[in-house]
């Protein structure tokens, strides 16, 4: 960990100040990227991560920012963790998505099987992405939101089944098609919890609608990446191949 002394200037000390910090850059990755300063660990004392208080531990500040629904949190930048803010969220599904809404997305071949049966969890075959924001989908047969333990089992993963889950669900959620929405411990027979909370996946039309998830889809691709890339710039120390790695 290359954080500052909890007592340097510029040291983020709780999550409602790394709240700020993420609504005044936009998007934060959680540990350390080849952009100096450019993540939640370069700004936290690295003796209070893992402690599992929540007052003072980084790790334990993405489950409470995820919980105010004015972040997006999850495997966004170089298949590793980190944080989106709501007003930035469309510039990135813009770019990352290229324009497409899953299902035209997967019909072009710009996704794979085993992303769809992850997907179709969430979004059968034949439920149209409007379909979401207007709360039409009581028993159509998909969740609006699922353990990843979950989506695992029911989408066929695992021992006898479709190989590389983990690196199925990374692919959904750097192309912003799934987003954590909360993390709960799991619990035992005796109702005891044990081990590290476990991530709830949701699509982020979920959570904030499908007409402001797609509202930057008018400009193109590369428009949404150059303003994203303005925006490290504007903060950080960063030319854009470093960026280009990044995001």
């Amino acid at each position: 960990m290359s954080g500052p002394d909890w007592n340097d200037v510029g040291c983020v000390h709780s999550a409602d100040e790394l709240l700020a910090v993420i609504e005044k850059v936009g998007f934060l990755p959680l540990f350390e990227t080849s952009i100096p300063g450019f993540s939640v660990e370069n700004m936290t004392d690295a003796d209070y991560w893992w402690t599992g208080d929540e007052r003072y531990d980084p790790w334990e500040w993405r489950i409470i920012l995820t919980r105010t629904g004015k972040v997006a949190y999850g495997k966004f930048f170089g298949n590793k963790a980190g944080f989106i803010s709501k007003k930035w969220f469309p510039y990135f599904a813009n770019y990352r998505r290229d324009g497409y809404d899953f299902d035209s997305g997967y019909e072009d071949g710009k996704a794979t099987f085993k992303e769809k049966l992850l997907m179709d969890l969430f979004i059968p075959e034949g439920v149209d992405m409007w379909d979401i924001e207007k709360k039409k989908l009581e028993g159509r047969g998909c969740a609006c939101e699922l353990f990843t333990h979950e989506m695992k089992e029911r989408a066929g993963f695992g021992k006898d089944g479709h190989k590389n889950f983990e690196g199925t669900l990374t692919r959904l959620q750097m192309k912003t098609y799934l987003i954590a929405k909360d993390f709960v411990p799991r619990v035992n027979k005796k109702g005891e919890s044990f081990g590290w909370s476990v991530a709830v996946m949701t699509p982020p039309e979920y959570l904030w609608g499908y007409k402001f998830v797609t509202g930057q889809y008018k400009d193109t691709p590369e428009e949404s990446f150059n303003k994203i890339a303005s925006q490290i710039m504007k903060n950080y120390d960063a030319d854009i191949k470093l960026i280009k790695k990044i995001i």
